[in-house]
């Protein structure tokens, strides 16, 4: 991982896409700061396509893509995209599975649940579970005291014996049935949404993230930055992202937006 100090001002003008994660890659220590949210609303304004790509669930989705200074939103970790249309004031919602298979999904759903809760003590569903349309999170450190990293594996092994996905955030795991990640959906997205393809998006879109549920993006475009908090997560990560900002969470966002508008300037 290079400084993203280093990346050149020639590269970074390449760039009209910002993709990013939410937790502790935007927001610092659970909370969304003043700098961190002017940076998406300057980037917006001055014309990037901003869009989270978070493992948030359905119902912070709807408001984030109503009320954020952002094109749309990708959230459980691909399950869907929210694109808020402010003139015509309509949500376009776009699921990965149909209402029949997020039922039956959600049935095996709640046996892990089960099972988790019973076999790895201290941990809890996450409190946003309420409002989850396609994932089960399970809190490992967010609302309840930090589980050893041993213990964070035993649950993703749980998920992963079910034959569900499992991805590990900066608070949560969290796992779903169904062929997908952060980044298919991104992608089906940009082409959907905003009628870039697959080869123009990787040449037009920086990612940034802090932690091993965004590993798909950091392998997939190569301009993705990780805040500096993505050095605790390291060890776990197979593609780690191009560039690494001096500053952790919100305020590594703020860098790179800072840089991005800087050379755009120019």
């Amino acid at each position: 991982m290079k400084p993203l100090s280093q990346m050149s001002l020639e590269m970074a003008r390449s760039i009209r896409v910002v993709l990013t994660d939410i937790d502790d890659t935007i927001t610092t220590e659970g909370m969304l700061t003043a700098a961190a949210y002017g940076a998406l609303e300057r980037l917006h304004r001055a014309g990037f396509l901003v869009i989270p790509v978070t493992g948030r669930p359905a119902g912070w989705c709807d408001h984030i893509a109503r009320m954020w200074p952002v094109d749309a939103v990708v959230g459980e970790n691909g399950a869907f995209y929210f694109r808020y249309d402010r003139e015509r004031k309509t949500m376009q919602q776009r699921f990965w599975a149909g209402p029949e298979e997020l039922k039956r999904n959600r049935a095996k759903l709640d046996v892990i649940e089960t099972e988790v809760l019973a076999s790895v003590p201290g941990a809890a569903l996450a409190s946003d579970q309420a409002y989850r349309m396609a994932d089960l999170a399970i809190d490992f450190c967010e609302d309840v005291p930090a589980l050893p990293e041993a213990e964070v594996d035993r649950i993703v092994s749980i998920f992963e014996r079910a034959g569900a996905q499992a991805k590990v955030s900066s608070i949560h795991v969290n796992g779903w049935f169904g062929d997908y990640n952060k980044l298919s959906m991104a992608k089906t997205l940009l082409a959907d949404g905003f009628g870039m393809d697959w080869e123009e998006a990787k040449n037009a879109v920086v990612y940034a993230g802090d932690s091993p549920n965004d590993e798909p993006m950091f392998a997939a475009f190569p301009l993705s930055v990780g805040v500096a908090n993505i050095q605790t997560f390291a060890h776990r990560l197979t593609s780690k992202p191009a560039y690494l900002a001096n500053g952790h969470s919100g305020e590594g966002f703020v860098e790179l937006a800072d840089l991005l508008l800087r050379a755009r300037s120019a």
